[in-house]
């Protein structure tokens, strides 16, 4: 196994190059991940290069608290901060969750213990959400004089219905793992301190499929909901002349002929 360093807090990890998967570590456990300026800082630089290596099919999102996925921005840092400060903070604040949702390849969050305000944008911000049975996410801004400005009020509703978002996030309540995932805001829910290993294990069918495709087919799901129907499809159409004239077609196709595993040819 590789590591890279992002800071004092962040780390991504690596298997092995040949596999597609990279760990993003969220490693500040004494604070349960509260995300401050260094540790969103981290994030973003993580993810831009997370972003720009080819060699990546699939981001695992993870922490190393035992309490906590991530409890959300780091009240202490920001009761410290001035006006000019916090201004001053919000660019680095939105490039970390901006970071994780840029992200080209599909990113799948493994969420235990408490996810909420900003940690739980940061699992909205991925593709998909795994959680075991200690799971507590919510969005809790309002209670303490803000709204969720990491992409909550945007993206909640895109998983869990409108009505469903204003509830959440106009009364700041928590929601446990069972009704998190009967309400679509989890995908898995696993039994507790599975979290990591599904999330793993799903990391390693969707590595296995075309990189050229699932990037296409990302971007096609990302840009194109809530737009008009032939919008919609247009952006489809373009997804799809992406793959379809990559070497990953004409290999997905031979290997389907010759009855063996395809050979996916680096990302260009």
């Amino acid at each position: 196994m590789t590591e890279k360093r992002y800071g004092e807090w962040v780390a991504v990890r690596r298997q092995g190059p040949g596999d597609g998967i990279a760990e993003l570590v969220l490693d500040r456990p004494r604070a349960m991940n509260a995300v401050s300026t260094g540790l969103a800082r981290a994030i973003g630089a993580a993810c831009a290069d997370l972003s720009a290596d080819g060699t990546v099919r699939v981001v695992v999102l993870t922490s190393t608290a035992e309490r906590a996925f991530c409890v959300g921005a780091d009240l202490k840092e920001r009761n410290a901060l001035t006006d000019a400060e916090l201004a001053a903070q919000r660019p680095v604040a939105r490039a970390a969750y901006g970071g994780v949702l840029a992200l080209p390849v599909p990113a799948v969050a493994a969420v235990h213990g408490f996810a909420l305000g900003g940690g739980c944008e940061l699992a909205l911000s991925c593709d998909l959400i795994v959680a075991d049975e200690t799971a507590v996410l919510g969005l809790p801004e309002v209670t303490v004089g803000v709204i969720p400005g990491g992409g909550g009020t945007q993206l909640l509703p895109r998983r869990v219905g409108a009505a469903r978002a204003a509830e959440l996030i106009f009364t700041g309540r928590r929601v446990a793992a069972a009704e998190a995932r009967d309400l679509g805001l989890i995908d898995r829910l696993t039994p507790e301190g599975r979290d990591r290993a599904e999330a793993l294990s799903l990391a390693a069918r969707i590595a296995a499929n075309s990189p050229v495709g699932v990037r296409a087919a990302k971007r096609a799901l990302r840009t194109g909901w809530g737009r008009d129907l032939a919008t919609g499809l247009e952006v489809e159409d373009a997804a799809w002349r992406t793959a379809a004239f990559s070497a990953d077609r004409a290999e997905g196709v031979a290997a389907f002929n010759e009855k063996r595993d395809p050979v996916w040819p680096p990302v260009p």
